[in-house]
């Protein structure tokens, strides 16, 4: 393994490798792409990463993520890299496009029985063919000072996931975004998703990400996603990452009216995992429903920042996160909800829970609603207790052992969240990977 480069100036760091970057472009150091990229360095360097004086970042310390010198990875290198080493991962029947260290992987990508008309496919290869979609969408939706991580993403943008789904089209399996992390130094891989569903158009995806070996790495990804009138979309994640890695992710969603959005984000990995969510309700009609399962042990840090902004009135909005904490571990939970003053007849709701499986484990929990419209139904709430010992007593008066009841428990807790992905053959995936973690075993690396 490589030994980590340990850095007092990230700005500076990040500029030199921006600046060995820049030279290799030749002609292209001269197009929009990269006068956003130039941009976006030149903020960072004045940025730099963020801390806790910062309010969003008030119970998240990254200094461990700035004091490490990660060398963007500018170029495929997934020689040797086969689906079987992710194969807990990998999804049966899905359409799949596959990612190595941010880059796409033709050999390894199956997309063939995509219905005509749908491009899916890399963001590079769009970017190049001059796409429509590109133009009209990419970087519209995330500002890209949005947060330090999103300047230092879209400095180093150079693939990720692009997928343009027209009016009218229901597509029966999944699409599966998989990124795989690999190879031995400490890389920052900087994914940039772009996802436009048409008018009426049907889809699921599932957003996946493993790794080989483990290794002190930066995954920080954006997306943007556009849902058109009528679409309908469930979007799955799941962070299996190193549990030595950092995972830091921003996706802002644009919904349009009588559109529905179901996410459901599992976290497993990471040493340290930031997930933001965001997402606009541009219209009426709208149903958006966000669910998160966390599971954190040793000394991981998971924080799950989500905002719902009600921008338009006759819409719902509904919350579930849930965190089991371990060991050392600790969990944020920061949920907005916005409801704008033309937005009545809004009708949301939030909770956020938390199980402690130890007395080192800790839970920041911070639910927010800032309303400004007077005809509305909104609520919210947040729990954080321990196994209840009622519950432990009534199964083993039934003859089941203290730790078994336990992990019965434990595991009936998380599954109120894993139940509510739809596709069965993820679903019980992703039971085995939860059972496996909450249990102890192993599934992938670590």
């Amino acid at each position: 393994m490589k030994t980590v480069k340990a850095i007092h100036q990230p700005g500076e760091w990040y500029k030199s490798r921006f600046d060995a970057f820049e030279r290799s472009l030749n002609g292209d150091s001269k197009t929009a792409l990269h006068e956003l990229r130039r941009e976006a360095i030149g903020r960072f360097q004045e940025t730099g990463f963020p801390t806790n004086r910062n309010e969003e970042w008030k119970f998240t310390n990254v200094s461990p993520i700035a004091q490490i010198g990660f060398e963007p990875v500018l170029r495929y290198a997934g020689e040797g890299v086969t689906l079987e080493q992710f194969d807990p991962l990998a999804l049966p029947g899905a359409h799949r496009l596959v990612f190595v260290n941010g880059f796409f992987s033709k050999p390894l990508s199956s997309t063939s029985a995509l219905p005509e008309g749908i491009q899916c496919g890399s963001l590079a290869s769009a970017v190049r063919s001059s796409h429509e979609g590109v133009g009209k969408y990419l970087g519209k939706l995330v500002k890209f000072d949005e947060t330090p991580f999103v300047l230092l993403n879209t400095a180093f943008l150079l693939d990720g996931a692009f997928l343009f789904i027209p009016d009218n089209i229901v597509l029966e399996e999944p699409i599966q975004f998989l990124f795989l992390a690999t190879g031995d130094a400490p890389a920052l891989i900087t994914p940039r998703n772009l996802v436009v569903i048409g008018n009426r158009s049907q889809a699921t995806i599932v957003e996946s990400y493993g790794f080989t070996q483990s290794r002190q790495y930066l995954t920080n990804v954006v997306t943007e996603m556009y849902l058109g009138e009528g679409a309908v979309v469930e979007h799955d994640k799941l962070q299996h990452e190193s549990t030595s890695a950092y995972h830091v992710a921003m996706m802002q969603v644009n919904l349009s009216g009588h559109s529905t959005l179901t996410s459901n984000s599992i976290a497993l990995g990471g040493s340290i995992a930031r997930n933001n969510i965001t997402t606009i309700l541009d219209g009426e009609g709208i149903e958006c429903t966000l669910n998160g399962l966390s599971l954190g042990t040793g000394s991981q840090l998971i924080d799950n920042h989500t905002t719902i902004d009600h921008a338009k009135p006759h819409c719902e909005s509904h919350q579930l996160y849930k965190a089991i904490l371990d060991g050392s571990s600790r969990g944020v939970f920061n949920g907005k909800i916005f409801v704008r003053q033309d937005a009545q007849k809004t009708d949301a709701k939030q909770t956020n829970k938390t199980l402690l499986l130890s007395d080192d484990a800790t839970m920041d929990t911070k639910p927010q609603l800032e309303i400004f419209a007077d005809d509305v139904k909104c609520t919210h709430g947040a729990t954080i207790g321990q196994l209840d010992a009622e519950q432990i007593f009534y199964l083993r008066s039934r003859g089941i052992d203290e730790s078994k009841a336990r992990d019965i428990l434990t595991f009936a807790f998380a599954s109120d969240v894993v139940r509510r992905v739809h596709h069965e053959a993820l679903r019980d995936r992703l039971e085995i990977l939860v059972h496996e973690r909450l249990s102890g075993g192993r599934a992938i690396g670590d």
